[in-house]
């Protein structure tokens, strides 16, 4: 019995002391692993754009007046030359009573103050002449000894005054008849339209051949002088305006590879960078923070087919290529953190977890280069934390 209970009691005390020591033996710790591999890799800047064509026309009114109906829609053709707009004079002035009364009268005005001007010359024309006669007359008496030379100066003074007497008058007349002439122009053209006809127009016709984009004037109204009316452009001369931010816009060229792609199509579209625009401006940006920006503008370098359902204004989104492999050793950025002034990861050996110093290259979002301390087929803890230390004993989940 003795020894039965002896042998007993140190199995149980064997089973106690292995439960507490299974209890308390360190647990594998759940990890997500990624492995080293070789594959191109992109160092991208992306950017919301919108496309906008090349060369695009303005067309504004010339003058003031009453602008007719615009019989054009977005999306049609139009030649040089082709009338796109008509313009009238302003019928607010054209139609009025008042206005044909008061322009009646101003005819009036203008033939008395003509023939005011007329009478004024002819009386300066005979002092003139009168001024002639008496210098004429002081020469004579001069060249006689009756009159000083103080005297005959003084009949020359006042021909020459007489003359540009008579020179003014005469100009007098030429502006009086102006003024009737314009009174006269007015009170016809309100003549005209009192009895129906037709009025002077002003046809405003398409700088180049090109397609409307944008009706800003449609229907008839009045306008002002440099009203905008409509903007015309060729719709397959697109190119992409984006707004980076001017840390980014430093590390991009011209003639940088562009990927271009969310615009609705079932593929990207590439392009290249054409002009790096060399001022900035400041934006708030969504979160209300200022951000100062550059407009970079991109062609498109794909075939027309690819990108034929595009049109002025369209968003898109532009990823700038600053810098690509074919074939480089790489792993996912979430698997390195901070040693020092370098970076690491843990490596995966059978069941634990070590710690291993690794050299970083080109970095592109969730994937950075490799240029040392990790090769190919190699296991990293893809987001390691706090749990995780040098030899700790993990479980791929």
């Amino acid at each position: 019995m003795r020894l039965r209970a002896k042998i007993g009691i140190l199995a149980t005390a064997v089973i106690v002391a292995a439960g507490l020591a299974f209890g308390f033996m360190p647990r594998a710790v759940p990890v997500d692993v990624a492995e080293v591999k070789r594959a191109p890799l992109a160092v991208t800047v992306e950017e919301e754009g919108k496309t906008r064509v090349r060369e695009r026309y303005q067309v504004s009114a010339p003058v003031a007046g009453y602008l007719r109906r615009i019989g054009l829609d977005a999306g049609d053709a139009v030649t040089a030359g082709q009338v796109l707009a008509v313009i009238e004079p302003a019928r607010s002035v054209a139609l009025d009573p008042r206005t044909r009364a008061q322009a009646q009268a101003q005819v009036s005005a203008a033939q008395a103050a003509l023939a005011a001007a007329q009478a004024n010359a002819r009386s300066a024309a005979a002092a003139a002449s009168l001024a002639q006669q008496e210098r004429g007359r002081a020469e004579s008496l001069h060249q006689s000894n009756f009159i000083s030379a103080q005297a005959l100066d003084t009949a020359r003074t006042a021909e020459t005054r007489a003359r540009a007497a008579e020179a003014a008058a005469q100009y007098a007349v030429r502006v009086a008849r102006f003024d009737l002439e314009t009174s006269r122009a007015a009170v016809a053209s309100t003549d005209r339209l009192k009895k129906g006809d037709a009025a002077d127009v002003l046809q405003v016709s398409a700088p180049v051949a090109a397609h409307v984009l944008k009706l800003l004037h449609e229907s008839e109204g009045a306008v002002a002088a440099g009203q905008p009316l409509l903007e015309i452009g060729d719709p397959e001369s697109l190119e992409v305006e984006v707004e980076v931010l001017s840390t980014h816009a430093v590390k991009i060229a011209p003639g940088s590879k562009v990927i271009l792609d969310r615009w609705g199509g079932e593929q990207p579209v590439e392009g290249t960078v054409r002009v790096v625009e060399p001022s900035g401006f400041t934006k708030i940006s969504a979160l209300g923070v200022e951000e100062q920006r550059v407009r970079v503008i991109v062609d498109f370098t794909s075939p027309r087919e690819a990108w034929v359902r595009l049109g002025d204004g369209y968003r898109v989104e532009a990823r700038f290529v600053l810098w690509e492999g074919k074939d480089v050793l790489q792993l996912p950025t979430s698997a390195l953190f901070r040693q020092g002034e370098g970076w690491a990861v843990f490596v995966i050996d059978g069941r634990h977890a070590h710690l291993k110093p690794v050299e970083i290259g080109q970095r592109a979002g969730l994937a950075s280069q490799v240029l040392s301390g990790l090769k190919v087929g190699d296991r990293v803890v893809a987001h390691p934390d706090e749990t995780i230390r040098d030899g700790v004993r993990v479980k791929p989940r």
